[in-house]
């Protein structure tokens, strides 16, 4: 994806964008894929160095709990997966669980809680928590990559790949000698988004279009199978009541 791309997608949610030389913009992007213990998402990082001039780096990390958590939470209510949203100010560089520098949470996040425990992703409970959770920004592996999630996250936003993490904390270090010692995160959610689309379509189109769908679904069967999967989740999200409360601090995602 291109940094115009993502900077309209930020644009368009109203979110800031900050211009200031070096400031950072830190944006994760959760990939459309439910399939846990995997790296497949991506931490965005830019900032202006120039009037005119953008840099621009891309790397692999997981927004997502490892299997490990999903299957034995550290809550009897569920792990925790952060919701999509800007955090404006809310981390600051700390150390992760006392061992190494990373931005650490300051100030609350949203989160919802996967509470099946069958190692597969739920972002649909229907629950949005506020609070403060210890989802912490972070590596995996002290060196090298790491092919699994595994427990190198209970809900943190992890890099795969320790290098690229370095690089990243070279430019947050810089990003605090000349702004201050606080950090806005960025995090969309394609699978959310997806699902926000699909409601904008089926309102427009309405029963008749449904009743085409439908026999469309009937005559090319494994063709449309994908837009049928996207009407579930539509309806899953529809039928849920969505509830918000506020938690005290438990730091129970520092992983």
């Amino acid at each position: 994806m291109s940094l115009q791309k993502i900077k309209a997608i930020l644009r368009h949610k109203k979110y800031r964008i900050y211009s200031r030389p070096y400031e950072l913009n830190i944006v994760g992007l959760r990939s459309k894929s439910t399939e846990p213990n995997r790296f497949d998402d991506e931490i965005h990082v830019f900032y202006k160095v120039s009037a005119l001039n953008w840099h621009y780096h891309v790397f692999s990390a997981t927004t997502d709990p490892g299997t490990y958590w999903l299957r034995q939470p550290m809550q009897p209510q569920g792990t925790a997966i952060l919701s999509q949203g800007q955090y404006v100010d809310a981390y600051e560089l700390g150390l992760h669980r006392g061992q190494y520098t990373a931005l650490v949470q300051r100030k609350p996040l949203s989160i919802v809680r996967d509470y099946n425990r069958d190692a597969v992703l739920d972002f649909n409970n229907g629950h949005t928590i506020n609070g403060q959770f210890g989802i912490n920004i972070h590596r995996a592996n002290r060196t090298g990559s790491t092919l699994h999630v595994d427990k190198n996250s209970a809900g943190c936003q992890v890099f795969k790949n320790a290098s690229d993490f370095e690089f990243f904390m070279g430019l947050c270090h810089h990003h605090k000698q000349l702004y201050g010692n606080h950090f806005t995160y960025s995090l969309i959610d394609f699978r959310a988004l997806r699902r926000q689309n699909l409601r904008y379509v089926l309102s427009g189109v309405g029963l008749a279009g449904l009743i085409g769908l439908a026999y469309a679904t009937v005559v090319h069967g494994d063709k449309i199978k994908s837009i049928a999967g996207e009407i579930s989740d539509f309806f899953s999200d529809l039928l849920q009541t969505k509830k918000q409360t506020t938690t005290t601090p438990t730091h129970e995602n520092q992983f």
